[in-house]
């Protein structure tokens, strides 16, 4: 099995001991992002949806360095600490996807790194 690390600086640097997305053929396994802003490291300053912005933001450039984008996602998980939260999270995903959307989880949890509100990590399959 051939393992392609892949890294961007457009996102986040790893907190712990993981890489931003790993690729095995085709396929591209994105990690857990939280809000964090790239440049700073700092978590993004506002309300619970520029928190869900930063996120997809922070997937997309993820993504981007991998050779896709987000038509290529097929799985995405979402960690959320309110799950009164997840109307917000359908309006602001409905800018960055469009149909056909991949295949979603979204689950409530008591906490997440950083006092984050929202967590989302995905599957992505790169086309022939």
């Amino acid at each position: 099995m051939s393992r392609e690390i892949i890294a961007s600086s457009d996102a986040p640097q790893a907190i712990g001991t993981y890489s931003q997305a790993v690729k095995v053929g085709s396929t591209v396994y994105l990690s857990g992002q939280i809000p964090l802003v790239p440049a700073t490291m700092e978590m993004v300053e506002g309300d619970i949806e520029g928190q869900i912005r930063q996120v997809f933001d922070n997937l997309l450039a993820v993504a981007r360095a991998a050779g896709g984008d987000f038509s290529d996602i097929v799985k995405l998980n979402i960690f959320l600490l309110d799950l009164g939260n997840f109307a917000i999270v359908n309006k602001v995903m409905a800018e960055y996807f469009t149909e056909p959307y991949p295949a979603r989880a979204a689950i409530g949890v008591a906490a997440l790194p950083r006092d984050a509100g929202v967590e989302m990590d995905g599957v992505m399959e790169l086309g022939d």
